[in-house]
């Protein structure tokens, strides 16, 4: 599409898609759809359990840090330092988006194979973060070392992707685990605000990061957040 039409075209395509959606829903879904009987304040819909608060403010640092160097400084990384074309950046960022998926999709079964069919637990999500934050840091101090970048960029992120895939699961598991059935669609809720505020957060942060401090930078603040989830993941339960 980018090649094609152009950025500004390819924004406009996208909108105007958008667009044809929001009109169909207004024509089509009934006006009462989603609307809660019981209106909540804002400070209600902060979880009465501690786990779940933890939870969510772990995954809106694993979230930020994904996207404090993958969204901004990673692109414009491999187009102004690599001399990557945005067709070459863009077939490879899908095909991460398409390996990311096949292993989130196939990480509670292989959780539950080493678990002996149980779920994971706190102790599981403090591992699963651990390990992604020495993927992050091994992919840092590699770049500090001047390691041939291409090569180690495309692994590595293969390898975060993978690592990342199952924290994300894990996370996913363990919010429904903790929530009880009365409030769980609250709780889900809660969970996936925190989710897009890290991802907002880490967009923002990528690009502005990057323009001082470059990718190195970037996966500096990367491991920050990473740090962060590492830390809030021991205070969850260890029986999920």
């Amino acid at each position: 599409m980018l090649a094609g039409v152009g950025f500004r075209g390819a924004l406009l395509i996208l909108a105007g898609g958008l667009l044809i959606l929001l009109l169909a829903s207004l024509a089509l879904l009934p006006g009462d759809i989603g609307k809660s009987a019981a209106k909540r304040k804002f400070s209600q819909l902060f979880s009465k359990s501690a786990d779940i608060n933890r939870l969510s403010a772990a995954r809106l640092f694993l979230f930020g840090a994904r996207d404090i160097w993958f969204v901004v400084g990673l692109p414009v990384f491999f187009s102004d330092q690599l001399g990557w074309s945005h067709a070459a950046i863009g077939g490879y960022l899908a095909l991460w988006v398409i390996g990311y998926g096949v292993v989130q999709a196939a990480a509670p079964r292989l959780l539950r194979h080493l678990r002996h069919e149980q779920g994971p637990d706190g102790v599981v999500a403090r591992r699963a973060a651990g390990l992604l934050l020495l993927v992050t840091g091994g992919i840092y101090f590699a770049l500090a070392l001047r390691v041939d970048a291409q090569v180690l960029l495309v692994g590595g992120l293969a390898l975060f992707g993978a690592v990342f895939a199952v924290n994300s699961a894990v996370h996913s598991y363990l919010i429904l685990a903790y929530s009880a059935h009365e409030e769980v669609a609250v709780n889900v809720g809660f969970y996936y605000m925190a989710n897009a505020g890290g991802r907002l957060a880490g967009t923002l942060l990528s690009g502005a990061i990057y323009q001082v401090w470059g990718l190195e930078g970037c996966l500096l603040g990367s491991l920050l957040f990473l740090f962060c989830a590492y830390l809030l993941s021991f205070r969850l339960p260890a029986d999920g």
